[in-house]
C-alpha cells in the first residue's frame, strides 16, 4: 500500500520561497513518475510538475519560471522548491504518485501567500 506524505506547506510573504516534501512508502518509488498540484479555494486540482522516474520534468506554462521539482530515490521523496511566491500561488498542494492505472495522493499540505 502506497502511503504519501507532503510537508512543508505553511505562510509566506510575496516574493518569498518555499520548498515542499513528499515522502512516500513502499518499494517501487523509483519507478514511477511523481506529480505535484495545487487546488485554490473554489476552483480545480490543476497540475503543476510532474517529474518521470529519469528525473525528466514538466512544468504548467504558469508557474515553470518560479519551481523546480526534484526527487531523491535514496530517500523516496520529491520535492518542489517555489521562489517568487504570489498570492495566487495559495492552494492546497497534493503530491501524486502516477502508477497506471492508478494514481494515489497524499492529504495535502497549505500553502498561503500573503500580499
Amino acid at each position: 500500500q502506497v502511503q504519501l506524505v507532503e510537508s512543508g506547506g505553511g505562510l509566506v510573504q510575496a516574493g518569498g520561497s518555499l520548498r515542499l516534501s513528499c515522502a512516500a512508502s513502499g518499494s517501487f518509488f523509483r519507478f514511477n513518475a511523481m506529480g505535484w498540484h495545487r487546488q485554490a479555494p473554489g476552483k480545480q486540482r490543476e497540475l503543476v510538475a510532474v517529474i518521470s522516474s529519469g528525473g525528466s520534468t514538466s512544468y504548467a506554462d504558469t508557474v515553470k519560471r518560479r519551481i523546480n521539482i526534484a526527487r531523491d530515490n535514496a530517500k523516496n521523496t520529491v520535492y518542489l522548491n517555489k521562489n517568487s511566491l504570489k498570492p495566487d500561488d495559495s492552494a492546497v498542494y497534493y503530491c501524486r504518485l502516477i502508477a497506471p492505472p492508478d494514481n494515489y495522493w497524499g492529504q495535502g499540505t497549505q500553502v498561503t501567500v500573503s500580499s
